[in-house]
């Protein structure tokens, strides 16, 4: 067995000599790969370990013919599904940097919750998870990682293991029975997430 840290054992087996190799040829040229064409230099890391996670998925790396290829076809991959992240989701602004105009003309931003307003947020949070414990597993996962965490369909999709179109289906009926229930409640459809 080869040490990789203290604590934390890993056989010599194929897949560690296949990745090994990959990682010394080719560390330093994916990395510079991903700083040639990622807007943030600081993600290149992450992304080369991406890469690399991706070849330990893969059950016989014998039958790839150009590895090299290969494993920028990968990065090439990875780089695109990047630059789309950051195309499809929303930019973070500060509330003090938003125009005025962006914000709701009711809310004041600084100003502390009253007790009213938060037992108010306090019940609608409670009225949402006991809605979205009426989905299934599937569909509140997509709703949640979608909504929540700005995961893409292809995303959800490969952590569900399912199609894109049945993410969107997912979605759909999720969101379906949230505005039903929670639209119900209140005498009209209701925002969620």
């Amino acid at each position: 067995m080869t040490a990789i840290h203290s604590s934390i054992r890993m056989p010599q087996s194929w897949k560690h000599t296949f990745l090994t190799t990959m990682a010394s040829l080719h560390g330093r040229p994916l990395l510079r790969f991903f700083v040639s064409r990622l807007p943030d230099a600081a993600e290149a890391p992450d992304m080369v370990q991406e890469v690399y996670l991706r070849l330990l998925r893969l059950n016989r790396p014998d039958l790839i013919q150009s590895p090299e290829a290969y494993l920028y076809t990968i990065a090439a991959n990875i780089a695109r599904e990047q630059r789309l992240k950051l195309v499809t989701r929303p930019a973070n602004i500060a509330l003090d940097d938003a125009p005025a105009e962006a914000l709701p003309a009711d809310t004041d931003p600084f100003a502390a919750a009253t007790p009213e307003s938060a037992a108010l947020n306090a019940d609608r949070l409670e009225r949402l998870q006991t809605v979205l414990m009426q989905l299934s597993p599937k569909a509140r996962a997509c709703l949640v990682w979608h909504r929540r965490d700005g995961l893409t369909y292809k995303e959800i999709g490969a952590r569900l293991g399912i199609s894109t179109n049945m993410v969107k289906k997912y979605l759909s009926q999720a969101m379906a029975h949230c505005h039903q229930r929670l639209g119900a409640e209140q005498g009209g459809p209701e925002r969620v997430a």
